[in-house]
Formats: structure tokens, sequence, C-alpha cells
């Protein structure tokens, strides 16, 4: 029987140990949500014994991989997934970015970082733009009024529906170790998907602002930092991955 132990069961990897408890698969995870301590060593050195495939979402921590720091060396026999972000690519100043483009350069350095490790070792590493879902997306933000729309022409995203991701890291099961952009077919301006969600709902959209005018947090003043396109061909010519919400209006109109 397979089994997965997962570093960090946050949103998206509880999704990833649904769909694959669905399959008939064993699940032990790490984090509030999870079953095990990650500081209890015996524990994930016993889950680690009988997994066959492991994942980590645990993001960099004081510039360093934790897992790899704990538990590096008990690595490498099983399958090894890794969630890394298309932050590691910088600014491209709205251009296209696909697997090959360099790495390091932004203000996602440890990022960067902890994805070559995990190259190196061995790893699918899945690198991810915006992520949303059911409880995460523009409705839950425009509903609260904490959405902002930001008056930068020009500025493109990229994002991906959740259930895409857990998608492209199950068709990864089958492919070759390396690096694979998981987003969907239409970067477009964060803008745009506030006026949409806005016209589903009936509401009017937030009033365009200045970013010093919307009184950001450093993580969104860092958001809006970065422009790029992110394209998906890698993961769709190598892994067969085809995103079920090939756009934001088919993922919205899922949400809703």
């Amino acid at each position: 029987m397979s089994h997965m132990l997962i570093f960090g069961l946050g949103y998206t990897a509880a999704r990833l140990a649904e769909a694959v408890r669905a399959m008939g698969w064993t699940v032990d995870a790490t984090g509030s949500a999870g079953n095990i301590a990650f500081t209890d060593k015996g524990a994930v050195h016993a889950a680690l014994a009988k997994a066959t495939h492991v994942v980590s979402s645990v993001p960099p921590s004081g510039g360093s991989d934790p897992v790899l720091d704990r538990y590096g060396d008990a690595l490498g026999a099983q399958w090894l997934g890794y969630l890394s972000s298309t932050g590691v690519y910088g600014d491209a100043e709205g251009a296209w970015v696909d697997e090959s483009a360099p790495t390091g350069g932004g203000r996602r350095q440890d990022r960067a970082a902890c994805d070559a490790r995990w190259l190196e070792a061995g790893a699918r590493v899945f690198r991810l733009p915006g992520i949303y879902g059911p409880g995460r997306s523009a409705f839950d933000r425009v509903k609260s009024g904490k959405a902002n729309r930001i008056d930068l022409p020009g500025q493109v995203f990229s994002r991906i529906h959740v259930d895409d991701i857990v998608a492209g890291i199950i068709a990864g099961f089958d492919g070759p170790e390396g690096a694979y952009n998981l987003a969907d077919d239409l970067p477009c301006p964060q803008n745009t998907v506030i006026e949409e969600v806005s016209r589903l709902l009936g509401k009017a959209p937030p009033p365009l602002q200045t970013l010093e005018d919307a009184n950001l947090s450093p993580m969104a003043l860092g958001f809006y930092s970065e422009n790029r396109r992110v394209a998906n061909g890698k993961a769709k010519r190598v892994l067969g991955w085809q995103p079920a919400y090939r756009d934001y209006r088919a993922g919205l109109r899922a949400l809703l």
C-alpha cells in the first residue's frame, strides 16, 4: 500500500492528503493539523521508514530548510515532492518565465535556496504562484471589504486553483524529478479578478488606489513588487497535466 508522509499539513497539503486517501493511501503528517510532531524524531523516522512518498510544504526558516536540515539524511529512498514558489524567479517585468529561467534574484532568495536543495535531493519541485480555492479566494476578500484594486498598469500575476495543484502533484508521481511550474493558462491583473468577483456578487468593485494610499502590509507590497507571467508548458508536456480551471473565470465559477 502506498503511504505518504507530509511535512506541513497546511491548506494545499491538506487537500492533497484528502485526495490520496480517496485513492486508498495512508497518510501521516506533521503540523498543527497533523498526527506527528515535527520535533518528534522517533515518530518522524518511523513514518519515513514506511513512506513511499514524501511531500514537504514547509517554508524556509532562518534562511534554511527545516525539513532537510533535520531529516535530510533519512530521505532519498522515497518519492520526494516539494511545494515551492514561482517567487524564486523574481521580477520579470511582465515577461513569461519557465523552468529554465534563472532563480534567486528576487525577494524569495531563501525560498530559491531551498528549492535548489530539494532539486539536488532528487525531488519533484512544484513552483506555485498565487493559490486560491474554497475558503481562500477573492470572494472572501471582497465579501469582507479587504479587497484592493491597485493602480499599476501592466501589472500581471499568475494563479492556480488548489485542486489543480493536487492534480499536478499526483501527475508527478509517475514523472521525472525536476522543477515544474503549476499555473493556470491566463495570467492577468489582480484588478481583473477583483472586478469579476464584484460583478458575480453584485457589488461595486473597490476604488482604484495607489500603492501608497492602499496601506498594504510589507508582504502584500512584496507581492506587487514583482511582475511576471508563469508558463506551465513543461508540466503539461512531461507530466500530462492539464489544469481543470484554465483561467480565473473557470475557477471563480466553481467557487461560486
